[in-house]
């Protein structure tokens, strides 16, 4: 009930900001940023955020997968000092690299995005892999399960809350670096926020500064409520 409250109060707060800054530009034009209306601005942003998460996940989840297995155990300290790596560098710098090699608009900030929130993904999925206790995987093979299904029906199941742990972080974290993606040109809620800082207009910083936070407040309080259905469903 607390997670599902927190929920639809971040949901309202989201939704009554983008109403009335969808209705500001008839209200009082200089407050909100003239070249998109907040709908376009948050549709790139979410664009942004999710096929990054998205990659994140796919390549965070078969890293882990691989590395936890008997064959890749080896390359299990080599692929989490690869994934660190990828959070070492500030997000900037890694943006910045990005463009020579992908040019300028939302190649070098999806890109960028998905390296850096690789890393929650992997570490949680890879810790909650490990923790499976032996003796589980040992009925299930009793039972007559091969290694895959005792991946997809045992491990996977049971390591459910800790991945979504690390795929929450990943989301959200990314919902507030990918403004950072505006500065190569691949705007979303970020475009308000630098051309506000150029020209020094508080209302274009608080456009995308507002309508970023309570995006970032109501993914992290649904993932919450996911988090919590799953447990509930488990516990029955």
């Amino acid at each position: 009930m607390r997670a599902a409250g927190w929920s639809w109060l971040a949901l309202s707060g989201f939704g009554s900001a983008l109403a009335a800054l969808t209705l500001a530009p008839g209200l009082w034009p200089w407050v909100t940023y003239p070249r998109a209306t907040p709908l376009e601005l948050l549709g790139g942003h979410l664009a942004l955020v999710g096929l990054s998460t998205l990659a994140a996940v796919v390549a965070g989840l078969g890293l882990a997968i691989a590395v936890t297995r008997p064959a890749g155990r080896a390359f299990l300290p080599l692929a989490r000092t690869l994934a660190s790596a990828g959070q070492t560098f500030p997000p900037t710098a890694v943006l910045i690299l990005m463009v020579p090699a992908l040019g300028f608009g939302r190649g070098p900030a999806w890109a960028a995005l998905a390296l850096y929130g690789v890393l929650p993904v992997f570490a949680n999925t890879v810790e909650a892999l490990l923790a499976v206790p032996e003796a589980i995987r040992e009925a299930a093979r009793g039972l007559g399960f091969r290694p895959a299904q005792i991946l997809w029906r045992v491990e996977l199941p049971l390591s459910r809350p800790l991945i979504l742990a690390g795929v929450r972080t990943s989301t959200v974290v990314n919902v507030g670096t990918a403004a950072i993606g505006a500065t190569v040109g691949a705007g979303g809620l970020g475009a308000p926020i630098l051309s506000g800082l150029v020209t020094q207009n508080n209302g274009y910083l608080a456009e995308g500064a507002i309508l970023a936070g309570l995006l970032a407040l109501t993914l992290d309080a649904g993932f919450g409520v996911l988090g919590a259905a799953g447990d509930v469903r488990s516990s029955r």
